[in-house]
């Protein structure tokens, strides 16, 4: 598995991270999100993403993976869905650092992104402060935001991110256009979310879902028919041709897990498609921002 360090945060990441989203309700077996979480661990995968508001995921990360704790970077997100406290506030953080501190089993967190949290609440700066309280306490190594728009761009611009989470894939390619040199100069570690693009591509007519729905139009326009394994071409556009330091794909089935590994295997794309990628994508730039 090919290692790649995150910015400036003395972290290293794998090139392809899990996004334990989909091991977060019992359609899948806690016999099986174990054997899963494990799986991704013995295959190189150092990191791995989740959130509160992925259901069981935290849960069964501490009780699966507790003992290899040392083998790699853990990664949630906050700032929401606390008993007792309201959303976006400094105590939500700091209870929600602590409440997955808990569940995982673990004395600190990698890194912790304010999860999509809106701009006005942002621009407040008191859950940027209780996140940056919680990484001077130890309790976590980095201080993050995941989202995209102008969230991102207050986050790059505010200097207390040390990382970010942010839709990057060929039908969105926002991120390189406006954000990637900034962050790079930042120091800030960038982590692709929705690198597969909701794999729009297996769609006979338009999702209903709203990102999905973008992604279905963008990727038309684009032009890209040429029957090529977009699954495996998006994933390696987005791993290696982005910048970013890890693509995070989220699966509960170890076959899907295998050809993600298999893409990762297989390297850069040839230069000719990856141009052709970012030329299609750039003839609509200025009508394509990004998603939320």
């Amino acid at each position: 598995m090919i290692l790649n360090p995150l910015g400036h945060t003395g972290l290293t990441v794998s090139a392809l991270g899990f996004g334990a989203m989909h091991i977060n309700d019992e359609r899948t077996t806690e016999a099986d999100a174990g054997a899963l979480l494990n799986h991704v661990l013995d295959e190189g995968i150092t990191l791995i993403d989740t959130a509160r508001g992925y259901g069981l995921s935290e849960e069964r990360i501490g009780r699966h993976l507790a003992h290899r704790r040392h083998e790699f970077v853990l990664s949630t997100k906050v700032g929401y869905g606390v008993e007792g406290v309201p959303d976006w506030t400094y105590d939500c953080i700091v209870h929600g650092v602590e409440r997955a501190l808990r569940l995982m089993k673990t004395e600190v967190l990698d890194i912790v992104h304010l999860h999509s949290c809106p701009l006005p609440v942002l621009q407040q700066g008191d859950v940027a402060r209780a996140l940056d309280d919680c990484r001077a306490a130890g309790k976590l190594r980095v201080a993050a935001y995941s989202g995209d728009n102008a969230e991102i761009d207050f986050a790059i611009e505010s200097g207390v991110f040390g990382s970010l989470q942010t839709s990057i894939s060929l039908c969105d390619q926002v991120h390189l256009q406006h954000r990637a040199a900034r962050a790079d100069h930042a120091g800030m570690g960038v982590i692709a979310k929705r690198p597969l693009a909701g794999a729009v591509w297996r769609h006979a007519e338009r999702p209903d879902d709203f990102a999905e729905g973008q992604y279905w139009d963008r990727f038309k326009a684009m032009g890209l028919h040429s029957g090529e394994d977009w699954a495996d071409v998006a994933l390696r556009f987005a791993a290696f041709h982005t910048g970013a330091a890890s693509a995070i794909v989220g699966t509960a089935k170890p076959a899907n897990l295998r050809r993600n590994l298999d893409a990762i295997a297989r390297g850069p794309l040839p230069a000719d498609l990856a141009v052709t990628i970012r030329d299609a994508f750039d003839r609509h730039r200025d009508a394509w921002p990004g998603l939320i």
